[in-house]
């Protein structure tokens, strides 16, 4: 089975360190091979090459939660510029609070 990608938010990311997360925000910074995301709060994630990010886009990151709460790019995805970030953190919001459903307890991950 593969392995669970709970979407999260800024205020997640210490309950998920060293695990694989799925997460929405918008691009505010861009340098190098490094960036800042607002979701929920600014996240700073390590691009891989593949990676094609604009400022003030929307972008989907699969990562990995680094020791140090940065975030490790597998992939990304250019949502654009016209997200509802409100029915983002919705749906953030319901898979945490039926975890269950979605990705089980992460303390069993």
């Amino acid at each position: 089975m593969a392995e669970a990608t709970p979407r999260i938010t800024a205020q997640y990311l210490q309950s998920f360190e060293h695990q694989t997360v799925r997460m929405v925000g918008k691009v505010t910074l861009l340098r190098g091979e490094q960036a800042t995301i607002d979701a929920g709060g600014p996240i700073t994630i390590h691009l891989n090459r593949d990676a094609h990010l604009q400022v003030g886009h929307a972008v989907e990151v699969i990562g990995k939660v680094q020791q140090d709460l940065t975030v490790r790019v597998f992939s990304s995805t250019d949502f654009g510029t016209n997200i509802d970030f409100a029915a983002i953190d919705a749906v953030v919001d319901a898979t945490h609070r039926h975890k269950e459903i979605f990705y089980g307890d992460n303390n069993d991950m």
